[in-house]
């Protein structure tokens, strides 16, 4: 009797999400020499006359056949990658009014911006021309970015490979920023007024009959992202966190834990790192940065907060929330708020998965827990040796394991599947080289390029980014393997960004541990379950016990799915829809975008995923708030 393949970790999708099949290149002319501006402006100018002529055919013949329109908050109220011809005319046909994109133009503001010849590969073998561009909606104005080739089918006429457009900015609702700027003071006589530090302290308190339109859960990078921009678009605000301040939840971490993406891709909005910031920033260090941009932005927080009930009014569409504060003096207080919209900022994942196994009771170490729980390895005394067991071999497992060794353990990280390794010089080198560099481009113009690529077409680019990582990483790949610790290249060889999006971990960005690994001051338990936790150690499936004073399991987090159970109750659970992994359009399930549940969002993911993001969640909420959108529209 056939037996079912069993699907590599690798490969492994969130349940319900959709298998991710990496786009192919078309074939193309080779270019010698062209006018990148001319091209551009032509095909623009018969876009545009497509567009106001409503004549979906017309754009159907300015697309190749392996082409990809990418829209955000644009074309709808939502994210859309539209694959090919039949597809996008498919799309702006099934709109009642056609295109919300009215017209787009050449955007030639600076060097980075305006047309060029640029190659769409990552080997630098298919070239045609890219130029950035400005878009103008129904509703709003954005920006974009078009990729031109050859069509070798069809004369060589330019046609689009990928077409990227995004809403930023709803007409007449513009962020309060640049020539936008609010006044600062109001001139002349006002008897009795208030000045900005009282009127501060009034808002931040919500005194009186105020009350927040948006109430986020967590003060992590979602939570202050998101509220910096709704904050920049005059909607009321209130962040609130069970913490006692600001950026304790990367302060409460393992004591060596530092970012390992550099400082030019983890900028947040508006005020970006200064340029003394190290290039990989420490927890401690990020953590008084939140702190300092709270306050630098007049983010309402709440600390030492807890959200103790929330009920929904389908019909009022407002929520009623129960808070229990405990302000400096100690005193608690309690308040009932009616907030529209709740966003859950609560973390990239969901509550720690901890797994369940025989004996865990039992253990008579000292100590035994959660990687989210881990603050630091103990001190030593001189004349004792000690011994540890990492479960895990993600980041977190390998920061943990290091940390051991370096305080003088005997260290063993459990590596029970593969993992995808490459070093930060090298890896992050390649992967983020020519956008987030020094001297690169300015921030929004380098998320711009790469929110520009969809998924499909990034997965490809990054087959030949892996292996092009592994040939620079070889020699750290091959005394790992050498080493017995068990390797993969990513989702079909697609590396490192493919499996933060599509499992949300499985990987490694060495920054040392590596070697330790390598040089076997840190031991490899690989491929084995464990079967039972013993009073001094684990007992695995060979048979094979380790003994150890203290285990820890870096064993990742649940769906936020399973946090908001946890919050609102089965009622709420039920409406909304998984999180993370690939919808079948290959954008991101859920996150940043309406959750199936009115008046709830799921917010989360890195400080770069959330500088971009924290826009788009912003401008449909304004939306709504000033009766532009409705839920439901599509």
């Amino acid at each position: 009797m056939a037996t079912a393949s069993v699907i590599p970790s690798y490969n492994r999708v969130e349940p319900g999400s959709h298998h991710l099949t990496a786009a192919s290149y078309p074939d193309t002319g080779v270019i010698s020499s062209v006018d990148a501006n001319a091209v551009t402006t032509g095909w623009v100018d018969e876009f545009n006359r497509a567009l106001s002529g409503q004549d979906p055919s017309a754009v159907k013949q300015l697309f190749l056949q392996d082409s990809c329109w990418r829209d955000q908050l644009g074309l709808s109220w939502d994210y859309h990658s539209l694959y090919g011809p039949h597809k996008i005319v498919s799309f702006l046909k099934s709109t009642p009014s056609g295109s919300r994109v009215i017209s787009i133009d050449v955007d030639s503001s600076n060097a980075t911006r305006k047309p060029s010849i640029a190659a769409v590969d990552f080997k630098g073998q298919v070239n045609g021309v890219a130029s950035f561009l400005t878009v103008e909606t129904d509703v709003g104005r954005g920006r974009g970015l078009v990729r031109l080739l050859q069509d070798t089918q069809g004369n060589n006429k330019w046609k689009a490979f990928t077409l990227f457009t995004a809403m930023h900015e709803l007409k007449g609702y513009e962020e309060t920023i640049g020539s936008n700027r609010p006044h600062g003071v109001d001139h002349g006589d006002h008897p009795g007024r208030k000045n900005w530090q009282e009127r501060r302290i009034a808002t931040e308190n919500y005194e009186g009959k105020l009350e927040p339109t948006v109430l986020i859960l967590g003060a992590g990078q979602g939570g202050l992202t998101a509220a910096a921009r709704l904050h920049q678009l005059k909607v009321p605000t209130l962040i609130i966190d069970k913490n006692p301040r600001v950026g304790d939840n990367w302060r409460n971490r393992y004591h060596q834990l530092v970012l390992h993406d550099p400082v030019w891709y983890d900028h947040l909005p508006y005020v970006p790192f200064p340029s003394h910031w190290p290039i990989f920033t420490p927890k401690d260090k990020l953590a008084e940065w939140f702190e300092s941009y709270a306050r630098l932005l007049e983010l309402n927080v709440w600390n030492s907060t807890t959200l103790t009930d929330a009920k929904w009014d389908d019909e009022k569409r407002e929520w009623t929330v129960t808070l229990i504060r405990k302000k400096a003096s100690g005193e608690e207080e309690t308040r009932v708020l009616h907030p529209r919209h709740v966003i859950q900022a609560t973390g990239h994942s969901g509550e720690m998965k901890m797994p369940s196994i025989k004996g865990m009771d039992s253990f008579k170490g000292d100590r035994l827990c959660h990687s989210s729980q881990f603050r630091g390895a103990d001190k030593i005394p001189d004349g004792r040796t000690k011994r540890a067991i990492v479960v895990g071999c993600c980041n977190s497992g390998h920061d943990i394991a290091q940390d051991f060794y370096e305080h003088g353990y005997d260290v063993t990280i459990v590596q029970r599947s593969s993992t995808y390794v490459m070093s930060s010089k090298d890896g992050l080198g390649v992967l983020l080289g020519g956008l987030y560099e020094e001297g690169g481009p300015e921030t929004e113009d380098a998320d711009l390029m790469f929110m520009s690529i969809p998924n499909a077409m990034l997965k490809r680019m990054h087959r030949d980014a892996t292996a092009e990582i592994s040939r620079r990483d070889e020699a750290l790949l091959q005394g790992l393997e050498k080493a017995g610790f068990n390797l993969d290249d990513g989702p079909d060889h697609a590396g490192f960004f493919m499996k933060y999006f599509q499992r949300g971990g499985g990987y490694y960005i060495d920054v040392g541990c590596s070697q330790l690994i390598i040089d076997g001051k840190i031991k490899i338990k690989q491929g084995q379950e464990i079967e039972e936790v013993k009073p001094k150690g684990l007992l695995f499936a060979d048979g094979e016990t380790l003994e150890a004073e203290e285990i820890i399991f870096a064993t990742g987090y649940e769906n936020m799915r399973g946090t908001a159970r946890k919050i609102f109750g089965d009622g709420l659970a039920e409406r909304v829809k998984d999180v993370w992994g690939f919808d079948q359009e290959g954008e991101l399930r859920t996150m940043w975008r309406r959750t199936g549940h009115p008046g709830f969002w799921f917010f989360g993911g890195n400080l770069a995923l959330c500088r971009y993001y924290s826009r788009m969640l912003a401008l449909q909420i304004k939306a709504m708030e000033e009766g532009i959108m409705k839920y439901e529209d599509p």
